[in-house]
């Protein structure tokens, strides 16, 4: 169990990181403070996967533009809005440039493309990061850049399920609500992540939104069995779902130990912290506990590696003896 468990937890860096790796860690997740040249990160990633007895997934948000991990070592990209608008082959050619310099440190998982309509133009988050203020834009964007990723050796993730593009608040520090009828939100800003579950998307990601058309009550849909039920029941979804980052403010209010449990109950089989310390290996082992006492909460650790080990034999060269 206690494997398993640790198997639906990326972190990030920190001084609990080589403990979890020990204890069977699922991934890791890199950021602008973990890349200080070509060569250290590369060295970084080196080590860390010869101290993994299973493949990790190597994580990173580099969506280009606002978004990148690299930028100490590498000349930013263009945003996905700026790349989309100057054409296919463009935004092909950028999301292949990506992929490689990604591949050759070691990365195997990026966080991208966004899914998400901007629809509120005074969005605080999205943005340019959105491909379109436009649903079929999006669609299109995101098949691109998921394509081009698949075919250059990177695994695409994504998000923010079920969609952040109508927000006016940023869920890094608060839980944005987004009030909008169910048919409305079907049509405009699920329809990117339907169209993506049907391509066979490896990964999603579910934000940190409380989404009026799934629950009343206030709880984020990365939380949400309502939520992360029509991903699953509704669209049909079979891949992997991974919460946005878990210590953003957008879900704290709920407990760490407690949110993380009501995500995997909810569907969710990846659990996303951005430090690896003691707070986030106690989260982990209180999790392993109330599996050992829990049915239901078992059953779920099952499904979700059975899902993740599936993605990792496919993608990361995973031994079935491992």
């Amino acid at each position: 169990m206690e494997k398993l468990v640790y198997q639906m937890f990326i972190l990030g860096t920190g001084e609990c990181l080589k403990e979890a790796l020990k204890k069977g860690l699922g991934g890791v997740i890199f950021f602008t403070k973990d890349i200080e040249s070509k060569e250290q990160f590369k060295d970084l990633i080196s080590k860390i996967k010869s101290q993994c007895e299973i493949p990790p997934f190597l994580s990173i948000d580099q969506e280009g533009g606002r978004v990148e991990r690299t930028e100490r070592i590498h000349k930013r990209y263009l945003s996905p809005r700026f790349a989309f608008q100057k054409g296919e082959a463009f935004l092909r050619e950028q999301t292949k440039t990506i992929a490689e310099e990604l591949v050759s440190y070691g990365i195997n998982l990026n966080f991208a493309p966004c899914a998400d309509v901007n629809t509120n133009p005074d969005n605080p988050i999205i943005g340019e990061r959105a491909f379109s203020d436009k649903t079929d834009e999006v669609i299109e964007g995101v098949r691109i850049v998921s394509e081009t990723y698949r075919q250059n050796g990177i695994i695409p993730c994504i998000k923010h399920y079920p969609g952040h593009g109508d927000a006016s608040k940023d869920s890094h520090l608060t839980l944005p609500e987004i009030d909008l009828p169910r048919k409305e939100m079907e049509e405009f800003h699920i329809r990117p992540f339907r169209e993506a579950a049907n391509d066979n998307i490896e990964m999603i990601m579910a934000a940190h939104l409380h989404c009026t058309c799934f629950d009343k009550n206030i709880i984020p849909a990365s939380l949400s069995a309502n939520a992360i039920g029509y991903l699953r029941n509704t669209i049909g979804y079979k891949g992997l779902i991974i919460t946005d980052d878990m210590e953003m403010k957008g879900v704290e209010s709920f407990g760490a130990v407690e949110a993380s449990i009501m995500a995997i109950l909810a569907g969710v089989d990846i659990i996303l912290y951005r430090e690896a310390n003691q707070k986030t290996i106690e989260i982990i082992e209180a999790v392993i506990d109330m599996a050992e006492q829990n049915d239901a909460l078992r059953r779920r650790i099952l499904e979700s590696n059975s899902r993740i080990e599936a993605l990792k034999k496919q993608r990361l060269c995973l031994c079935s003896n491992t």
